[in-house]
């Protein structure tokens, strides 16, 4: 199991497969519009920006979680990312990342991933890296910038 098999439900009410994304390396993150991480959206966008032509891409998954801190509409929150931080890599529908209604997708990634990656979701903008064959590679707290995430990224593009 790795995470092509699962589909996502994006903004628009549509599903979109992670298979989509075979052969990427992809950057999962847990987000929120109203966090002191929030600010973590440049830095994301920057990350997209630099390796996209190598075959990266960031995926963003909203979430209302922690502190009620992404309560907007998906299309309030699709609006958010794009105006207030220029946001051109996809961001999913909200979605729950942890306890009963958790999403399958983030049941995966605590769960039934290796031992380095499993335990619950904390806060807004945990992370975690994806290698081209879907496998987790490594999953940062949400402390961890994304400039500090690019030797990482390096190392599995090159």
């Amino acid at each position: 199991m790795n995470i092509y098999d699962f589909s996502m439900l994006r903004a628009d009410g549509t599903y979109q497969p992670l298979s989509d994304y075979s052969g990427k390396i992809v950057l999962i993150v847990n987000t929120a519009s109203k966090c002191g991480f929030t600010k973590q959206f440049a830095g994301l966008e920057a990350l997209y920006k630099k390796f996209k032509d190598e075959g990266f891409v960031v995926l963003a998954f909203p979430c209302n979680q922690f502190l009620k801190q992404d309560p907007g509409t998906n299309e309030e929150i699709q609006n958010f990312c794009k105006t207030t931080f220029g946001v051109t890599f996809p961001v999913f529908a909200k979605i729950d990342v942890r306890g009963k209604t958790q999403n399958p997708l983030y049941n995966y990634l605590t769960k039934e991933s290796g031992s380095d990656f499993k335990g619950a979701i904390k806060w807004n903008f945990t992370k975690f890296l994806i290698d081209r064959k879907g496998e987790i590679v490594k999953r940062y707290a949400p402390t961890v910038t994304p400039e500090e995430i690019v030797a990482d990224i390096e190392k599995i593009i090159r």
